[in-house]
């Protein structure tokens, strides 16, 4: 849960990037079931980048469920002066203090698992997951920051996600830690979560019920959500658990963790908490999970790199997650040398009258999932692939989806023996709705190492599809659909939606929408009061889609009310003019 602080702190903040012109940037994982934020500061949350979505770590996906307001890593250390500082990549108290730089090449990078991408403070990096993500941060590009003493530390982050079970509700995160201008000791690096956990609603009531357990033995956080309150049951929790420096003696290391309200702006105080040793009963009373891990004491000179990761696991229930931890121990062991599933076949979608053709035949310059090798399987098989899985949903791009068909290697043990095919139709569809669409290929299974059949993420390969008929060539047909629009009607239930809310919230007043279908390619929308006053007016400019949506508001953004409306739409191309009425009723 993020603290509200006062406009001057806002302003500061602000402030930085501007005055620096650091590249912020932000991506979300969405490889499985967990949809992660991560920016290139270092915090998994929105931070100061213009990601303008409601959550930050959605599971299971399209649920609405939210699991973190914050998270990142802490580092602190003394320096050869004997001043004691601590960096942080985001808390409560705490000014931003890890930045990129401007270079346009410092973002996040997408790597797909053995693809080699040329990083330039990583040349010849290969992809390790289904979806791997590169950037680098540092406590020393932005210099005007309130507070804060720079160690001067480069921090090179991955983070890896899977799309198929079991290891699809885990994300690994890699950090590489470089001081660049002086040796550190006493170094103690701690990892920071603000659990939000549950249904995300607007403010933050639904993130005040959670609380904190701690498996020491594990090294393992946990935020839960307390059952019942305004957010329900939450589907699962969300834990952190750190696997420290394998280069160092386990025995000599100090672990911290406590999970109460910390607000601690100077680095002295921070640093004492980071390095008390204190752990902390497990929290009883649910009034919001916010907690650290922390570990050292380490020497850090200039030159070394300090290596460890940080697995972000949920599941369903605490059973469930608990379950994963084992999965993500055995990923570990097995430093990610895992098999594989074939890469996503290449979608293509064709939009028509009633239908929607989707094909996935290779092209030239095109990923053939069907030659795909994997030198991690125990059964030797050279060529893994089994087969293609369509699916659909009607809600979102994140679904949920439904299996629409499946085809397969023929006369083989495996699967269903269909045959293969490169396009699948699907008709009867209604016109200018929302459908979202994805094919996935699949393997054989590892029979050898009794590893299950491995299949592509549905989400990173979903489109969107809206069929319907090309724009006509003038205007004479323009209709508005519903007419009359109904307010007693809840257009958000049909299957497809006919309103959709944002993910996250319930449905309000700008969420209503009526339609003008049949439009040309230019035109311009005006629509009147029977007494002839302008009520809004919409431009249209798409050669391909012959419609535009309207949230029953004025160009002033107030809700209109029930009567009678008038319409002309007007051709930019042929100056011809249609007009029209339409009802609502609220």
């Amino acid at each position: 849960m993020r603290l509200k602080l006062s406009p001057i702190f806002f302003i500061l903040i602000t402030s930085l990037t501007f005055s620096q012109k650091a590249r912020l940037d932000w991506k979300i994982h969405n490889a499985g079931k967990v949809l992660q934020l991560v920016t290139n500061m270092g915090a998994l949350w929105r931070a100061e980048t213009n990601y303008r979505g409601l959550i930050y770590c959605e599971y299971p996906p399209g649920s609405g469920e939210e699991h973190i307001g914050e998270g990142g890593i802490w580092i602190g250390g003394i320096t050869p002066n004997g001043d004691t500082l601590v960096s942080v990549t985001t808390g409560w108290g705490s000014f931003f203090e890890f930045y990129p730089t401007a270079n346009d090449w410092d973002t996040i990078w997408v790597v797909g698992r053995n693809q080699v991408v040329n990083i330039p403070y990583w040349p010849n990096y290969v992809g390790v997951s289904d979806q791997d993500f590169v950037c680098k941060y540092s406590d020393y590009n932005v210099l005007n920051i309130p507070n804060h003493q720079p160690m001067y530390l480069d921090v090179i982050q991955t983070s890896y996600a899977w799309s198929t079970p079991p290891l699809d509700e885990i994300i690994f995160y890699r950090f590489y830690i470089i001081p660049t201008k002086f040796n550190l000791k006493e170094v103690f690096i701690a990892y920071w979560l603000d659990g939000n956990v549950g249904l995300r609603l607007p403010g933050w009531d639904f993130a005040v019920d959670d609380y904190s357990i701690y498996y020491p033995n594990q090294h393992l956080g946990i935020a839960i959500d307390y059952p019942g309150g305004v957010d329900g049951n939450a589907y699962g929790p969300i834990g952190v658990k750190i696997y420290p420096p394998e280069n160092i003696n386990k025995d000599s290391l100090k672990w911290t963790w406590i999970w109460s309200f910390v607000l601690t702006p100077r680095d002295a105080d921070r640093y004492n908490l980071m390095a008390s040793g204190q752990i902390m009963q497990n929290q009883h009373v649910p009034t919001g999970s916010q907690f650290f891990i922390a570990f050292g004491p380490l020497n850090l000179n200039v030159g070394d790199t300090l290596h460890f990761m940080v697995a972000q696991i949920l599941g369903k229930g605490l059973d469930g997650l608990l379950a994963n931890v084992k999965t993500a121990d055995w990923l570990a062991q097995r430093n990610f040398k895992i098999p594989s599933p074939p890469p996503p076949p290449p979608l293509r979608i064709v939009e028509d009258n009633h239908k929607v053709i989707l094909r996935w035949d290779p092209q030239p310059g095109d990923v053939n999932p069907e030659t795909y090798t994997d030198p991690y399987r125990a059964d030797g098989e050279t060529k893994p692939f089994e087969g293609y899985r369509v699916y659909k949903s009607t809600q979102s791009i994140t679904g949920p989806w439904t299996l629409l068909a499946e085809f397969d290697i023929p006369n083989n043990p495996f699967g269903y023996n269909t045959g293969l095919t490169h396009e699948f139709v699907d008709e009867g569809l209604l016109n200018n709705f929302e459908y979202f669409y994805s094919v996935t290929s699949f393997s054989k299974p590892d029979t050898v190492a009794g590893f299950p059949a491995l299949e592509s993420s549905i989400n990173a390969n979903a489109k969107k599809a809206v069929p319907g008929t090309a724009p006509p060539q003038t205007v004479g047909k323009v209709a508005v659909v519903p007419n009359p629009y109904r307010g007693d009607i809840a257009y958000y239930s049909y299957n497809p939606p006919w309103e959709k809310p944002a993910i996250g919230r319930k449905w309000m007043e700008q969420d209503r929408k009526i339609q003008f279908i049949n439009l040309p390619p230019e035109c311009i929308i005006r629509i009147y009061t029977v007494a002839g006053e302008l009520v809004n007016t919409i431009y249209h400019n798409d050669p391909n889609r012959g419609y535009e949506d309207w949230n029953l508001t004025s160009n002033v953004g107030q809700a209109v009310s029930s009567g009678i409306y008038l319409f002309s739409v007007e051709d930019l191309k042929t100056g011809n003019v249609q007009v029209g009425k339409f009802v609502i009723i609220k």
